[in-house]
């Protein structure tokens, strides 16, 4: 009587587990380490040029002795607001750029391994129907 739980693992092929499974995986992982090294990158960026503002903005205000350098602290003030503006709006592209970027990257990923998917199922289909063709004579 057979043992219908024996596992052979020599006939388990671990190199298209591999390929099927673990390979497209760790490219996944890879891809979301760059996009998230990108985004922390350019976060510090972003958040340093905003640290260097204020403080400039602060030294200047302390700088300020009496109405007239007063006045002209607040006229710099439209400057300054203009400038944040336009440095948020560039952060923001680059933030939904590096999204794209991920998006697509992770498409052709996921195109990839759905191609290779279908390939090794059509080689099992392949050989489980050869398989069957030989064994079919025999069992007669």
């Amino acid at each position: 009587m057979t043992n219908v739980f024996a596992f052979d693992a020599k006939q388990f092929d671990t190199a298209q587990f591999e390929s099927v499974f673990f390979a497209p995986a760790r490219a996944f992982a890879a891809l979301s380490i760059d996009v998230t090294e990108k985004l922390v990158n350019a976060q510090l960026d972003a958040t340093k040029a905003y640290a260097d503002t204020g403080l400039t903005q602060l030294r200047s205000l302390v700088e300020v002795k009496d109405a007239a350098g007063l006045k002209s602290y607040l006229e710099g003030q439209q400057a300054v607001a203009k400038e944040l503006t336009e440095r948020l709006k560039d952060n923001a592209g680059k933030a939904v750029a590096l999204q794209q970027e991920f998006v697509q990257e992770s498409q052709k990923l996921t195109e990839g391994s759905v191609k290779q998917a279908q390939e090794g199922l059509q080689q099992a289909t392949e050989t489980a129907t050869k398989a069957v063709k030989q064994a079919a004579p025999k069992a007669k």
